[in-house]
């Protein structure tokens, strides 16, 4: 639940002879709200392995290996693209309406866009599947929402510490199932040589899999998961009223099954105007950059690994670069479960976020590096030692975005416009990732090109870099400083 803000929640470096008591956290909610971590993330990293082979494939480049990384961005960013158009009115229908009925409509969307991209033959059907996707998919929205909703200031960063797992898991589920039963007909003769499916389809299989591996996640939603919203609007008053032009204000009806606070349904969810208060402009600006360099550099790595070592990269093939992706998030996933809430705790979450964030800049310098090591001693030591350390890194980069979520929390004007306040983050964080893979990848496949500087790249991931850590430095020190002020 979400407690009332008081004098005991000061923070703990500020009064340590009086530690706060922690709220238990209600687990039997929680591990659904993990699992809801899953489906944005599965969907993404099923497709990442194999993205760069099927724009090959499809002959949208003509043959121009230098133009994989930009068809590669196209196709990423037409997701976040839809996604930023849909998902403000997503979270502010959700404060109405309750987290529930719009996860379920997500879910089942991710499962359909994902069979669609599996049977699609042209860049535009892969487009307009990842726009399908982008359009309906809150489910990892509404997930923070909800865990915003049953959490208080207390336990609300020991639960973020949880979000990697689910998060690990998915990526590296994702990333084995694309890597491992793309083109199953070639790699796996003896088992689907004989489907004539599978052979004009090669990329149907781990799509399917994906998608039946959400449609369990929507079942399990469905069955289990409590509404956390404490009073709800029928959808067709909010029709009547004008639900997307201003906030409906007569009584709403009490939800009979939720896991909030009945104190709380005397809060009404507010307006747009009235939620663009300088801390959520602050954390906005915070996760939009943060996001935009995390999102680019996803974007790149697989098409870095993938490019040729002449051109820049590291030749490696579907299978290795999935596995990689794959064991790079299980370690995230472990490192931020046993020492993200001890360092929130000992130094807070303005200091994590801002030296995950600063990790990006060594993030970028070893991508010349390790392609250097490449060309100079081929694939060895040196060049397997560059890629541990550059994803090692990463890991201090994911622990940003609990840290943001804390932030969210702290800067709703009030509890009934949670789903909002994170709908504009969210809003921002999918435009920074609509121009964070386009843009990457294009000045990726412009620094590739003969005549231009190869350098390019760089100096343009370290401006973001450094701009993302600009932002941060606008957030208080804690986000109870926030809190206690409302």
């Amino acid at each position: 639940m979400i407690a009332q803000q008081n004098g005991e929640e000061t923070p703990l470096l500020q009064r340590p002879e009086q530690p706060t008591a922690k709220t238990p956290l209600p687990w039997d909610q929680i591990w659904i709200l993990l699992l809801l971590e899953m489906p944005e993330i599965v969907s993404a990293r099923t497709l990442a392995p194999f993205i760069p082979q099927l724009i090959r494939d499809i002959g949208v480049t003509h043959g121009d290996e230098t133009q994989v990384g930009h068809y590669a961005g196209i196709l990423q960013s037409s997701y976040y693209a839809a996604h930023t158009l849909t998902i403000f009115y997503w979270s502010q229908l959700s404060d109405h309406i309750g987290r529930k009925p719009v996860i379920l409509i997500a879910l089942l969307a991710i499962s359909i866009s994902m069979f669609s991209f599996g049977l699609s033959k042209t860049f535009f059907a892969l487009v307009v599947s990842r726009v399908v996707s982008g359009a309906f998919d809150a489910s990892d929205s509404m997930a923070k929402s909800m865990l915003m909703d049953i959490t208080d200031a207390t336990n609300m960063p020991k639960a973020c510490s949880y979000v990697p797992i689910p998060c690990a898991i998915a990526t590296a589920v994702g990333a084995l199932i694309g890597g491992s039963f793309s083109r199953p007909a070639d790699r796996f003769p003896n088992i689907f040589g004989r489907s004539e499916l599978l052979k004009t389809y090669p990329y149907l299989l781990p799509c399917s899999i994906s998608a039946l591996f959400i449609s369990t996640i929507w079942l399990v939603t469905y069955t289990h998961l409590k509404e956390s919203v404490s009073t709800k609007t029928p959808l067709w008053e909010l029709i009547k009223k004008g639900f997307f032009g201003q906030s409906y204000s007569e009584p709403r009806q009490p939800s009979s099954n939720v896991i909030v606070d009945p104190g709380e349904v005397k809060s009404k969810p507010l307006p747009l105007r009235a939620l663009l208060t300088s801390k959520v402009l602050s954390v906005t600006a915070s996760y939009a950059t943060t996001g935009l360099f995390l999102t680019g550099f996803n974007s790149i790595l697989p098409v870095f690994y993938a490019t040729p070592i002449e051109l820049g990269g590291l030749s490696f093939d579907p299978p290795r670069i999935g596995a990689l992706l794959a064991a790079s998030g299980i370690i995230q996933g472990i490192f931020q479960l046993l020492f993200y809430t001890r360092l929130n705790d000992r130094f807070g979450a303005r200091a994590v976020h801002i030296i995950g964030i600063s990790s990006g800049i060594p993030m970028v310098v070893l991508f010349p590096v390790t392609n250097a090591l490449a060309r100079a001693f081929g694939i060895g030591t040196a060049v397997w030692l560059c890629v541990a350390v550059q994803l090692t890194l990463k890991t201090n980069l994911i622990m940003c975005f609990p840290c943001i979520s804390l932030f969210v929390r702290a800067a709703a004007p009030n509890r009934a416009s949670v789903g909002a306040t994170n709908g504009i983050a969210q809003v921002a964080v999918a435009v920074a990732r609509i121009i964070g893979p386009a843009s990457t990848a294009s000045v990726f496949s412009y620094s590739l090109q003969e005549g231009h500087d190869a350098w390019s790249i760089y100096y343009f991931f370290i401006a973001i870099a450094f701009l993302a850590v600009s932002t941060a430095l606008l957030l208080p020190r804690d986000p109870s400083v926030w809190e206690d002020s409302q």
